[in-house]
């Protein structure tokens, strides 16, 4: 599929974002690791959780849907427990997240083997560190390289103390702490180094606690004490908007000076809703009142520095602010975002070159000259099998004299697969075209 994208005046109007993608995978999987039944109100859908329902049910766990009456979707979960049934091969499609998740849970099986169909995309992200920390628990692991495909052998883990790096993902040391209560015996987490994406490791804690896991995290978040034996519990859940999606939303209204509103924007874990802030410092006129965002336009945008470690998912879209703003942007704390779908340092800076955007690298932070004219864009841009950098030229193309058309845009269906559809109900001037 094709999106042609058109120089866009203007967009209007309110904006119903789709659910949080992290929480949406840490309730299903909590709700998939008790006994009985729980249910997720309004959680994503996107190819990701797409990908997680399939693999819990092959894990032995039971998903009806059910759609009210004004058109709500609520997931009702019957639970494996520390019980999953052995399917002998998972297909975790392009997801990252619902991968190294779900390899925790296979630490309980005898055996189990983790494929992509993507091995240009996911297949070539390291998994290294959770991995050393499956094996510290008394698994085995076969992957050549640390990637996928990957097998483990648990069934008969031990606790004790495991010690990962926190340097390269967040999701490694999640994985694991939804797998230690489920250990009979108790387990430390010990941070090496450095813990990157903060947030959504508090996020995984508040998940953990509302299913009554007890466990004690320094405040740091450099250590962790789990008591072994116990279990999660059945219970109620309602995933609140997604922050990330929602920062490409503001990034196009910032970009075009636009009066948009986006609902159903609530405070919690999601560290994206730092971009409120650099919003602000950059002169656009925005607010929140713990419910929606109100973006009102600006009267120029200027270039300010932006710590992507807290908002990891949000930085792509910025960086489109950034190369139309006076002045120069730094956006530093992103290392981590080479071992995402695809290298997301090289690729943006690449990308965003084509527009005629003047920017580097810098070490692991990416550097925007910005010029608030423009640029003229007309060429053909890339996904890279990437939501984020499809969104990315996306936007750009908004604001290009000549626009630009997005290949394989259907890459969007990762996190956001109304992407398209609600930037046009928004105003903005976009063709689908379809490959056939």
């Amino acid at each position: 599929m094709k999106a042609r994208i058109r120089f866009t005046e203007q967009l209007r109007g309110t904006l119903n974002p789709p659910s949080s993608k992290n929480y949406t995978t840490r309730y299903l999987l909590v709700a998939a690791l008790a006994d009985g039944e729980s249910v997720v109100h309004y959680p994503a859908q996107s190819q990701d959780a797409d990908a997680l329902l399939r693999c819990l049910v092959d894990l032995g766990a039971g998903i009806r849907e059910e759609i009210d009456d004004s058109g709500g979707r609520h997931l009702h979960v019957s639970g494996f427990g520390g019980k999953p049934k052995g399917p002998g091969v998972l297909d975790v499609g392009n997801a990252g997240a619902v991968a190294r998740m779900l390899m925790g849970v296979g630490g309980l099986l005898p055996s189990v083997r983790f494929e992509t169909p993507f091995p240009e995309s996911l297949g070539l992200r390291p998994h290294d560190e959770l991995f050393s920390g499956l094996e510290q628990l008394g698994a085995s692991v076969e992957a050549a390289g640390g990637r996928l495909p990957a097998t483990i052998r648990g069934g008969a883990l031990h606790g004790g103390t495991v010690r990962i790096s926190g340097s390269r993902s967040s999701q490694f040391l999640s994985s694991l702490l939804f797998l230690a209560p489920m250990v009979g015996e108790d387990v430390r987490i010990e941070i090496t180094d450095e813990l990157i994406s903060q947030p959504l490791v508090t996020t995984t804690l508040e998940v953990m606690r509302q299913a009554g896991i007890v466990i004690d995290a320094a405040d740091d978040l450099l250590s962790f004490q789990i008591a072994g034996g116990q279990s999660y519990r059945p219970g109620e859940y309602r995933v609140n908007g997604d922050w990330p999606s929602s920062a490409a939303i503001l990034a196009a209204g910032a970009l075009t000076c636009s009066g948009i509103i986006v609902e159903r924007l609530f405070e919690d874990g999601q560290g994206e809703r730092a971009v409120l802030d650099w919003l602000r410092e950059t002169g656009v006129d925005v607010s929140w009142d713990g419910e929606r965002v109100e973006l009102r336009g600006h009267d120029g945008l200027r270039g300010v520095d932006f710590d992507g470690d807290q908002a990891t998912d949000a930085v792509l879209a910025m960086l489109t602010v950034a190369a139309h703003a006076d002045g120069t942007s730094r956006f530093y704390g992103i290392g981590n975002l080479r071992y995402k779908e695809c290298d997301r340092i090289t690729v943006p800076v690449n990308e965003l070159r084509r527009f005629g955007v003047d920017c580097h690298e810098e070490g692991e932070a990416i550097v925007v000259r910005g010029r608030a004219a423009g640029y003229d864009g007309g060429h053909e841009a890339q996904t890279y099998h990437d939501h984020r950098v499809a969104q990315m030229q996306a936007l750009m193309g908004l604001r290009s004299l000549d626009g630009a058309v997005v290949l394989d845009a259907e890459t969007v269906g990762k996190s956001y697969p109304a992407f398209f559809n609600d930037l046009i109900g928004l105003g903005a001037q976009i063709d689908i075209e379809s490959d056939r």
